[in-house]
């Protein structure tokens, strides 16, 4: 397979690639460094890191407005 790379450094992967990685639009690749070449390997949540957050979400009161949510200050440990 072969993937393109835009005049931005941008990579195209194939759609193969990124079902096989169990990933998709918003998720992050970490890139490893191997003595084979580079060795791609999805990065999951920690969700033990998301716990102080829960409370803030009230359940069942209206719609949850994510760029709102980003523009809040929250503790600098949270963040990747």
């Amino acid at each position: 397979m072969l993937a393109k790379i835009t005049s931005k450094r941008q990579v195209t992967f194939p759609a193969a690639v990124l079902a096989a990685l169990g990933v998709g639009p918003g998720d992050h690749l970490e890139i490893l460094d191997s003595p084979e070449g580079f060795l791609l390997r999805p990065r999951r949540v920690n969700h033990s890191r998301l716990a102080p957050l829960a409370g803030m979400l009230k359940k069942g009161v209206g719609s949850f407005d994510l760029n709102t949510f980003r523009n809040q200050t929250h503790d600098p440990s949270l963040r990747d």
